[in-house]
Order: C-alpha cells, then sequence, then structure tokens
C-alpha cells in the first residue's frame, strides 16, 4: 500500500526546496513566506509508492491566515502516515514551537534539521542525538539545497509511517494544566483518544474552530471546564499552555544547542540590510534595481556601450532569424505540396501570429531568471518591508506587496498568494490589485511596441515606465479602495525577514525554464487556436472569403472601436487585440501579428534604414496611443484564467465582477489620462 507523508514548517524554512529534491518536482522555490498557498502532492522519485505533500508554511497550529488552515485541516483532519517537519537550524528556537504543536497531535513524525551547513558556518552546534531523545522523534540534521541528508531522512521517514510509530503524549504541561486538558478530552469524548485530547488542549486555547464543532449538549460543560482551567491558570490558560511550551523549548535548546560564544557578530544580512531596507536608501535602490533587470532584458545598447545589445535583445535576435528560417521552410513545404491559396494564407497567418510571441520568449526568459534570483535571494522580502512604509498609509499592510511581487510573474499564483493576507479588508483590495502588476504575458506587448513605436527612443525606460506605472495605480487604488469601500485602519505588518542566500543554479534555472514552458505551451495551444478563429474570422463574411476589412473580424471590431475612440486607438484592430487579449494576454501580440503583419525587430530595423515602408501598426498608433495602449492592457481585466481564481479565492461572482469592473474603470480613466494629456504635451 501506498504512504502519505506531509511536509510541515514555519514559513521559508525549506519545505518547497526539500520537496522539488525528493520527488523532482518543480514547485517555485522563493526566498520569502507566503511561497506555497495551497498543498502540493508528489511522488518520491525513489519509491513509487510514497505519496510527498507540500504544506502551506505556517508558524502554528492555531491558524489565522487562510493558509495556516489548509495546513493544520490537512494533519489533523486527513491524518497523513507520517509528518516530516522541517526546522531552521538557524532558528531553532522558534522553529519548535510548531514541532511541540505536532507532538501533541500523535502523529507519526520525524524532524528535518535543515540549514545546518548555515549553522556549521555560525560555529554553532546541534546535538540531533539528544534533541531525538528527548523529543522522542527521530531528528535528521540536513541541507536541502544541496542535498545533504535526504536519504537518511527519507529512510526514516519511511519507516516511521510505515511502522505508524507514535510520539509519546506531549509531558511539558503542568499536572494541574494536564488534568484539566484530560477532563475536557472526557467530557467530549474519550481522554485515551489521540483526537479528543489534541481537541481537548484547542479548546482550553480559545480555539474558535474548535469551539463550533462542540456538540450543543456537551457546551455548556466544556465551558464550565475551561474557566476553570483560566482560573487555575491565573486567568489565562492559553497563555499558561504556550509559555509551557517556551520554557521546554528553552531546555531543549539548553540541552541541545551549544552557540559559539562570539556573542552577537554582524551577519551578511546585517550589513547588506544597513543599505537595502535602510528608510532613505531603500525606495532608490529598489528603483535602480529593478531598472538594472530591464536594462539586461531590453536595452540595445547594453551598459551605455552603443551597439552592444543587452543578453535579451541578442537572444531575441537569435530566435527571430530561426524561426523565419523555419517559417519560410514550412511555407516552402506547403506550396511543394500544391497547397490552395486559402491554405498556403492560413498557415502564413498562423506563423506569423505564433511567430510574434515566440520572438519575445528570449526576453521574457532573461527577464524571470534575473527575477528569479532576486526572490530566492531573500531580497523581495526586504522590498515587502520597505514597501510597510508607504503601504500602511493606504490602508495596506507591506505584506500585501508580496501577492503583487508575484504578480510579476503570474497572476493567478499571486491572486492565490493572497490567501497569507491575515485580514479579509487585505485580501479583497490586494486582489483587485495584484492584476495591475505586469505579468510575464504582457511583456510581449510591451516589447512589441518599444521596438516598432520607440525603436529611436530609450525602450529600458519606456518598459520600465509601465512597470512602474502599474505599481503607482496599485497604491493609490489602494487609497481609494481604504477610504471609500473599506473604512477601516491600517492592518499590521509581521512579517520574518530572511537570510540573503546566494540561490541556487538549478532554482533559477527551474524557475525561468518553467516561465518560458508555460509561454511555449500556450503558443502550441491557445494562442494557435487563436490565430485560425482569428484568420477565418478576418478573411470571411456571409458571403464567403473576402477581403479584411469587410469581414466578421472587422465588423465586430468596428461595432466596438468608439469605446476606445477617446483612448486614441479608434482602430477595430486595435479593438479586436484588446478582446483577444482577455484570452492570453499574448494573444495581442498574436493578433497583431496577423492583423497588422510583421512586428519584428528585423522589420523596424529596416524601416530605420529606409529599405521598408513604415509597419501598418505605426500608421495606427503614434507613441502617446501605443503608450496608452498600453497602459490599459496593464490594468485591464486580467486573462479569464485570473478572473476564476478571482473568483475561487472571493468565493462569490458578486466580488469578483465588483473587482473586474474596478479595474476596466481605472484602466480606462488612466488610458484617457494620457491619451489626453500626451497629445497636449507632444
Amino acid at each position: 500500500m501506498s504512504i502519505t507523508i506531509a511536509l510541515a514548517g514555519n514559513p521559508n524554512c525549506g519545505k518547497t526546496t526539500l520537496f522539488n529534491e525528493i520527488t523532482g518536482a518543480r514547485q517555485h522555490v522563493g526566498n520569502w513566506p507566503g511561497v506555497t498557498v495551497e498543498k502540493k502532492e508528489g511522488v518520491y522519485k525513489k519509491d513509487r509508492e510514497v505519496m510527498i505533500l507540500d504544506l502551506p508554511g505556517t508558524y502554528s497550529l492555531s491558524p489565522y491566515s487562510a493558509e495556516e488552515i489548509v495546513a493544520r485541516d490537512y494533519i489533523v483532519k486527513e491524518k497523513p502516515d507520517g509528518v516530516i517537519n522541517i526546522v531552521d537550524g538557524t532558528s531553532i528556537e522558534r522553529n519548535l514551537y510548531l514541532t511541540l504543536q505536532i507532538l501533541e497531535t500523535r502523529i507519526p513524525m520525524v524532524i528535518a534539521l535543515n540549514m545546518m551547513d548555515e549553522v556549521e558556518s555560525r560555529g554553532d552546534q546541534i546535538d540531533c542525538r539528544k534533541l531525538s531523545e528527548l523529543l522522542g522523534v527521530p531528528v535528521i540534521p540536513i541541507v536541502a539545497r544541496s542535498g545533504k541528508g535526504l536519504k537518511e531522512l527519507m529512510e526514516a521517514a519511511v519507516d516511521t509511517a510505515k511502522g505508524r510509530k507514535k510520539p509519546e503524549r506531549a509531558k511539558f504541561f503542568d499536572k494541574e494544566l494536564a488534568d484539566a486538558i484530560l477532563s475536557i478530552a472526557n467530557v467530549i469524548g474519550k481522554g485515551d483518544s489521540d483526537e479528543d485530547y489534541w481537541r481537548a488542549i484547542k479548546l482550553t486555547e480559545h480555539d474558535e474552530m474548535i469551539t463550533e464543532t462542540v456538540p450543543e449538549e456537551k457546551k455548556k460543560d466544556v465551558e464550565a471546564l475551561v474557566k476553570a482551567a483560566d482560573y487555575m491558570s491565573s486567568g489565562d490558560a492559553e497563555a499558561k499552555i504556550a509559555d509551557s511550551r517556551y520554557q521546554y523549548i528553552a531546555g531543549l535548546v539548553k540541552e541541545c544547542v551549544r552557540k559559539s560564544g562570539r556573542g552577537h557578530v554582524k551577519t551578511r544580512s546585517d550589513k547588506l540590510d544597513q543599505i537595502l531596507t535602510n528608510r532613505i536608501l531603500a525606495l532608490p535602490v529598489f528603483a535602480g534595481i529593478m531598472y538594472l533587470l530591464f536594462a539586461c532584458t531590453f536595452s540595445e545598447n547594453f551598459l551605455f556601450v552603443p551597439g552592444l545589445p543587452s543578453p535579451g535583445v541578442w537572444l531575441a535576435g537569435i530566435v527571430e532569424d530561426a524561426w523565419a528560417f523555419a517559417a519560410e521552410q514550412m511555407v516552402g513545404a506547403a506550396e511543394s505540396l500544391g497547397a490552395s491559396e486559402w491554405a498556403l494564407g492560413l498557415v502564413v497567418s498562423c506563423l506569423d501570429g505564433i511567430g510574434a510571441v515566440v520572438g519575445f520568449l528570449p526576453l521574457v526568459l532573461v527577464l524571470f531568471l534575473l527575477l528569479s534570483f532576486l526572490e530566492d535571494s531573500g531580497y523581495m522580502a526586504r522590498v515587502a518591508f520597505v514597501m510597510d512604509r508607504i503601504f500602511r498609509h493606504f490602508g495596506l499592510s507591506g505584506r500585501s506587496f508580496i501577492p503583487m511581487l508575484m504578480g510579476f510573474g503570474c497572476s493567478v499564483p499571486a491572486l492565490m498568494a493572497s490567501r497569507t493576507l491575515e485580514s479579509d479588508k487585505d485580501r479583497k483590495i490586494t486582489m483587485m490589485i495584484t492584476p495591475f502588476m505586469s505579468c510575464g504575458a504582457k511583456l510581449p506587448i510591451y516589447a512589441m511596441f518599444a521596438a516598432t513605436l520607440f525603436a529611436d527612443s530609450n525602450q529600458t525606460a519606456v518598459v520600465f515606465s509601465i512597470y512602474m506605472l502599474g505599481i503607482g495605480v496599485a497604491v493609490i487604488s489602494a487609497l481609494v479602495l481604504n477610504k471609500f469601500a473599506f473604512k477601516s485602519e491600517a492592518s499590521n505588518f509581521i512579517m520574518e525577514l530572511p537570510e540573503y542566500r546566494v540561490p541556487t543554479l538549478k532554482s533559477v534555472v527551474i524557475h525561468g525554464w518553467e516561465k518560458v514552458k508555460g509561454f511555449a505551451v500556450k503558443a502550441g495551444t491557445v494562442i494557435f487556436a487563436s490565430t485560425v478563429l482569428i484568420w477565418v474570422l478576418s478573411n470571411f463574411n456571409l458571403g464567403g472569403m473576402c477581403d479584411m476589412e469587410k469581414s466578421f473580424l472587422a465588423s465586430m471590431g468596428n461595432g466596438i472601436k468608439w469605446i476606445f475612440a477617446p483612448l486614441g486607438f479608434a482602430d477595430w484592430r486595435a479593438s479586436v487585440g484588446v478582446v483577444t487579449g482577455w484570452i492570453a494576454k499574448e494573444n495581442i501580440v498574436a493578433t497583431f501579428g496577423q492583423l497588422f503583419g510583421n512586428v519584428s525587430e528585423e522589420t523596424v530595423a529596416a524601416v530605420m534604414a529606409g529599405e521598408e515602408a513604415l509597419p501598418a501598426i505605426s500608421q495606427v498608433f503614434n507613441q502617446v496611443s501605443a503608450y496608452a495602449y498600453m497602459a490599459f492592457n496593464l490594468l485591464c481585466m486580467p486573462c479569464f484564467a485570473a478572473v476564476g481564481a478571482m473568483k475561487r479565492e472571493y468565493g462569490s461572482w458578486k466580488w469578483t465582477l465588483r473587482a473586474v469592473g474596478f479595474q476596466m474603470a481605472a484602466a480606462y480613466i488612466v488610458a484617457l489620462f494620457i491619451n489626453v494629456i500626451g497629445n497636449m504635451i507632444f
């Protein structure tokens, strides 16, 4: 029979890194709390009968946020065959609090003492054998990033789970408190039942979720016993239980941990934080780092060297040349097979549409490799801390910036990450403004316009400003929503700042590959299907095959273009692009590739050299209207997948439609402002 082992631990203790190592899965590893927002399943790569679950990080089995509830409910209700409790060896005192709470459930458990390389580098020592004896469960030292100790860990975990080796019942409560808990357990069930005893502990702690499960006929007896426990605990049994755990942890640390004796020495993280979280320097440094990222991706004059392309631009040129050659061969093959004119037109149109997206894949790869490096290093957690100084003035905590940061990758997991927010108000506002971040799917839109209409400008500055525009509109929107829709005080901000770590090459490459693979899958499925549909709609009407200007698509575009006329793009093709972008934002580039023709960098270079006529896209847009178009698609309703994620997280269409309506209104107002003011200035 197969067995199930759950990975549980504090946020940022290395759960997802361990999960990736033992299952071969490719979950994103980020060096900040809140990366895993729902349980992930995988299979142990050395034993297909062992199922591994990566649970969201939690500091306690008394949950306060949605992802902590996911973790507790699985451990307590689903009852896995075993639990691997990952403990950060550099913060062992704090991490052991969750360890003791899992021990109270008496589920078979093994402790993975992680980051032992950092413990040793500090000159500290942890006696794992002694710690194992005192806790009554196996304690295995590991370094998840390098894979050290994982074989021994999994052998111990599988053996413990298969043998159903339960730890002994918690012995860190004094006799009075233990007797009070046992009395409550006997009222709600049986004192010798592990589940009833654990529920009795939670009732003594005044856990609301457990209190609601007490049958009506037993509530009075339970309330009386809980009050008696409070009385014996100087009025607060919950505090006494917590104090008992911390006293026990202090004893464990005294017995098993030997510090280097050097006192507090400034670590690398402390020294870096003097600059990166400095009240004056933090924001300029963040802006500078982000600008450098975009320069590495988009700059035609990298490091201010004329004619030296950035890595992103250089790779894009190679991919575009390769695609052009492949497309030429495919068209030639279709002609040699005697394809009809309409079939040949379909092939060329689809190749143009998909090629318009494929050409920008290297830019996506380079940008997200660099963003992944920052995430894994621990810097992005500092950005959330720094942003709290701004966000608290707008009714949000800096923790809301974490889903927004994830939104630079994809809005779907970013919206799911809003579960990490404790306040219902914070969650709702954050989900409304997170799609304002420039997800990877929007990047090809900016790259297309930058290459076509801003070829003689600083393309890096253009794209950078769009990303900053999203952040700015999000902050202003939070202020408006908090003032008029959610009238309440600003939320508290409590967040652990992880140590700075040099990301592993494997983690960074996996993250970048996942982004490129996602684009490639879309190009081969959603975008391909869309290009075929667009070709049909743009080449046919009720009378059969026709000129594009008389097609079904033109009729639909002309029917709605008046809506966008005040924004500066009153062309039916631009209107159609907005609509197809709701399927997938990359579709806008594919749509333009079909309706406007080739928009590659080679075409732009030829135009600048006077070798070709101006592309059709440049005849419809000028720089102001192009910027307004980018801003509108940055801020308007996200793709259908993201809307579905909003519905899932909000739990109702009412709030989802409110969010979509707010996003559409914000997009229209900002684009209108850009078009009006821009045309007054330029």
